[in-house]
Order: C-alpha cells, then structure tokens, then sequence
C-alpha cells in the first residue's frame, strides 16, 4: 500500500465558486444526547452534510478531479467515471457539472432512491448493479467500463486513490484540530473508502500522537448503512490502513437509525444513517471516558437523501 503524498499543489485559482464552498464546516457540540455522559467529557461532530454538494465526499472529489487535470489523466472531453454508493457521485456530478465533464456512475441497484433521482437530475449516466454484492459489484462494472475504452473514461477509483484520504488530511484534520483548539483526544468514524479515517488520523497523529483513533463497520455484511463496508467480506479499498486505528467498533443498522431519529428530534440534526452510526458509536465511546476527553465523530451527510 502506498502512503506517498500528493507532490503538487493545485492554485486557487483554478477553484471555481461553488468548489471554494467546500470545507471548512462547522464543529457542533452536541448537547442534548450527551446529557448522561461523565462531567467534564465533550462529544462533537463535523457537520461535512453543510457541504455544497450535501456530504463529506466533496472533499475528496475535487482533490481527485483536481489531481487528474494536474496529471494530464483528465482532459476536456473526457467523461468521469467511478462506482460510488450515491454521495461521490452526487459531487462528481456537481464538480463536474461546474468544469463541463460529463460523469458516468455505477451504483448498486438498492442505492436510495433520492440519491439516484438527484444524480440523474444532475444529467448522470447511472449504471445499476447488483445490490447483493453492494459497492464491491459497482467497482467490478467501473473498472469493466473503463477497460473498454480508456480514452473516454477518467476513472478516479476512489478506493484506491491517494487524492481521497489526502484531501482529509490538507482539510478535515486540520480544520478539527483548530477548531478543538487542539484539545481533540479521540477521532471515531465509519469505513467506507476509509479516506476520512485515514487522512484525518494521519494528520492528527502528526498534531499530537497520543490521539486515539476509532474506526466504525457494520455489525455484518448485510446492513442499511449505505457508504459504510464490512471490511471481513468487502474488497478492502487499497488506501486503508489498519494501522491507524487505535480500536475497531462495530454498530447495528437498527441503532444507527435510531441516533438519526434523536439527532433530528433532540439535536435538529437532519442527517443520513452513517452519521446516525457514528454518532451512535461515538456517544457509547465517551460514556466510558474520564473528563477531559473531546471525541470528534463525522456527519457525513444530509437525511434527506434517505427518506425512502
């Protein structure tokens, strides 16, 4: 597995209005879930569904579409193509859209319906694949689509791109660190690509190495958090490091649905099942610290796309 970093730096200049929304989130103390938790011990999340393309796949879209034009890999023309659960592909789409490449997505067949209304409604080619064999299936079609006719197709791969997690670690972790005014003692996520874990354990153990790292699956290999993988019976993405984590959780489709009906009623936190999931894990966490802990967890996108 290779950890090299990104070797260039793309001008500002280069970032159009829209792209120039992205990052910078805010850092929401929660308040009201956490009433129960040991005085002294603070629960805070980063709201990346505020992104202007609605999740924390932002980030690491542009950094890889940025990446691609740098590298000559993506050129006017050219169609992007990668497989995605919905939220890459919804900024694809926006960035895309924005820069004037047409982008083709492959999605499994049981991707929510809202995601797939908004990536056609962004003019999206969208392939359905198998439901049963979730992201992994999708992968497998992309990469067949790309064989096909290289030419065409900019394929990011975004489970195997170095741009994915580094855009964390440029962005998200810092932004983290700053905004906790460096009093962050432990980070929890989910996995999916694992380029927030990633890149935001790799910059925050830069910061300060006795930061604990918690990564998030799936109880099992069918469940309903759509973005997330179970990584004993996934494809593992190429840049996941087992390394990073300090400690590995794994939480129930049923609890993470439960924590997104307490964020929307007790929070006015609208948000997807992933963050549901990491909230969930991230408040069980903090129950067992002692004061002075600060556990950041992740809101990765808006419940809206989950309505169905």
């Amino acid at each position: 597995m290779s950890t090299g970093l990104l070797e260039h730096a793309v001008p500002a200049a280069h970032i159009n209005s829209i792209e120039s929304s992205i990052g910078n989130t805010p850092l929401i103390r929660l308040r009201r879930i956490t009433s129960a938790l040991p005085q002294g011990v603070e629960l805070f999340a980063k709201a990346e569904h505020l992104n202007p393309g609605g999740s924390v796949k932002d980030r690491p879209a542009l950094q890889m579409i940025l990446a691609g034009e740098h590298d000559g890999k993506l050129r006017p023309g050219m169609t992007i193509l990668d497989a995605s659960s919905g939220n890459t592909g919804i900024a694809y789409a926006m960035i895309g859209a924005g820069r004037g490449y047409p982008v083709t997505l492959c999605l499994p067949k049981n991707a929510s319906r809202q995601r797939k209304q908004i990536l056609r409604d962004f003019g999206v080619e969208v392939v359905e694949t198998d439901p049963l064999r979730a992201t992994d299936g999708a992968q497998i079609t992309a990469r067949e689509i790309f064989e096909r006719d290289p030419q065409k197709y900019f394929y990011p791969d975004q489970y195997n791109n170095e741009a994915n997690w580094r855009a964390h670690y440029d962005g998200t972790g810092p932004e983290i660190w700053a905004q906790t005014e460096g009093r962050i003692t432990h980070f929890i996520t989910g996995l999916g690509t694992s380029g927030t874990f990633t890149g935001v354990m790799r910059r925050l153990k830069i910061f300060n190495p006795k930061i604990q790292g918690i990564s998030i699956q799936p109880a099992s290999p069918l469940h309903g958090l759509e973005g997330l993988k179970h990584m004993e019976t996934a494809m593992v993405p190429g840049i996941y490091d087992p390394t990073l984590a300090d400690a590995n959780v794994e939480v129930e489709t049923e609890d993470a649905q439960e924590m997104v009906r307490r964020l929307t009623r007790e929070e006015g936190l609208f948000v997807g099942t992933s963050s549901g999931a990491n909230v969930f894990a991230a408040l069980r966490l903090a129950q067992t610290l002692t004061p002075g802990a600060v556990v950041v967890t992740v809101l990765c996108d808006g419940g809206e796309r989950y309505l169905d």
